[in-house]
């Protein structure tokens, strides 16, 4: 019953996240926690996102900007680790709460700022923005939509972002779950309930694919802040017992 719940929520999930430029774990990470206890959260859904991104990657191929990727990897690789070797040593607490909070900000700022107030990204700029996003999602399992106005800063939309973000976020995890199995912190069990995420995402793909296609950018990247607003309130709202506490 574990395994039918998590792949009905995946289809879910994945579906939504490709009109939205991602945000799976947002629908998953509750119910793994749910099902199988919060040490499950990231090793599970680390591989469940390693297998469903690669797939998507693979549906896009011709779209994924390789000058965005080049800069990413290495940041990712160095951020990855020390977020996965952090999670057996801390426990982040707060690190969501201002997450959510930078989210709110990102969302406020396309709303309501002018052309000239958005940051221009260049190609450069993935590598630090990966190192730091690396270490939250190790620490966390994932960072949700923080990224995306990144890549949509930098001009990536639709398909080219989907694609992009994809192959990068399959190295991520690659590097997360290799960290995750070096340091004893994914078994048989977890990896098996990952895998159940992963199938889970290929027809939502092949379904959101079409979808994607007959929208227009603006619509998406309408949708894509749209989800990065409701990551922000999803966020605080998880961690108001230490807003309370304040």
């Amino acid at each position: 019953m574990i395994a039918v719940a998590l792949g009905i929520a995946s289809f879910v999930a994945w579906f939504l996240s490709m009109l939205a430029g991602g945000g799976s774990p947002f629908i998953l990470i509750p119910l793994v926690s749910l099902l199988l206890g919060a040490q499950a959260v990231a090793p599970v859904i680390t591989t469940g996102l390693l297998v469903g991104n690669a797939q998507r990657g693979v549906f896009f191929w011709p779209h994924i900007n390789w000058q965005v990727t080049r800069w990413y990897v290495p940041g990712a690789a160095i951020g990855a680790t020390i977020g996965c070797y952090g999670l057996t040593q801390v426990h982040a607490e707060g690190l969501q709460l201002l997450l959510g909070i930078g989210l709110l900000a990102m969302f406020l700022n396309e709303l309501l700022g002018s052309q000239s107030t958005q940051f221009p990204v260049q190609a450069w700029h993935f590598l630090p923005f990966a190192l730091v996003n690396g270490i939250g999602s190790g620490l966390l399992g994932s960072t949700g939509p923080v990224m995306n106005p990144v890549y949509l800063n930098f001009g990536l939309e639709k398909e080219a972002m989907v694609a992009t973000k994809a192959v990068n976020k399959t190295i991520l995890h690659l590097i997360k779950l290799t960290v995750y199995l070096a340091l004893g912190s994914l078994n048989l069990k977890y990896l098996t309930y990952g895998l159940v995420i992963g199938l889970g995402a290929i027809p939502a793909n092949w379904l959101g694919k079409r979808v994607l296609e007959r929208i227009s950018a603006q619509q998406f990247r309408q949708m894509v802040f749209t989800f990065v607003a409701l990551s922000g309130l999803f966020m605080i709202w998880q961690e108001r017992g230490l807003l309370a506490f304040w």
